[in-house]
């Protein structure tokens, strides 16, 4: 089951809106950081920083066979071999992973999608006692250059009340300017 459509751009302009590592360090990523999962790897824009961070291995899960494909000729480009790509509707079929089987889970810019609480519930289901929960979306902004429209884009107390509904606590948010908020949670 394909998400809301939120306009993503062309690989190019995507990467342009962000500065991967150092978001993913400011969510509490390390390079004590075990096992990742990441719902929806998209480019892989997060995917390959988060690999040359921690010590795991990240499940770059997405439903789009092209991207799957994307990811992992990059990785074997950039000779990662921490990173496993998943073909996986994981709305429809969950992520495939074991329970409590990671230590972070990346939510960004995905839960602008019908039922939240399905995705946040299977990230609560497999990550550790203890694992980080990272979420990244657009800001409620109509003046950012892209994003999914207004109408279903979530406002970060809409995040926070999903998250704390499906059992994550401990919500710390960011401002990632110039366009997107985060915000970390534990389970």
């Amino acid at each position: 089951m394909k998400i809301r459509e939120s306009g993503m751009p062309e690989q190019e302009m995507w990467e342009r809106f962000f500065d991967p590592r150092s978001i993913l360090l400011t969510l509490g990523m390390t390079s004590q950081t075990g096992d990742v999962a990441e719902f929806g790897c998209g480019y892989g824009t997060f995917t390959l920083p988060a690999a040359q961070i921690i010590k795991g291995t990240i499940f770059a899960i997405d439903i789009e066979p092209d991207l799957i494909s994307v990811v992992g000729d990059k990785a074997r480009k950039q000779h990662l071999n921490n990173i496993n790509p998943v073909l996986q509707d994981f709305m429809t079929d969950g992520s495939g992973l074991p329970d409590e089987s990671v230590d972070y889970v990346m939510l960004f810019n995905i839960l602008h999608l019908d039922n939240p609480a399905v995705l946040l519930a299977e990230a609560w289901r497999i990550l550790k006692q203890g694992g980080i929960a990272g979420i990244i979306h657009w800001n409620h902004d109509p003046f950012t250059p892209r994003g999914p429209s207004l109408a279903i884009r979530p406002k970060p107390e809409d995040c926070m009340q999903w998250a704390q509904s499906a059992g994550f606590h401990n919500p710390i948010r960011y401002d990632l300017k110039p366009y997107h908020y985060g915000i970390t949670f534990v389970k």
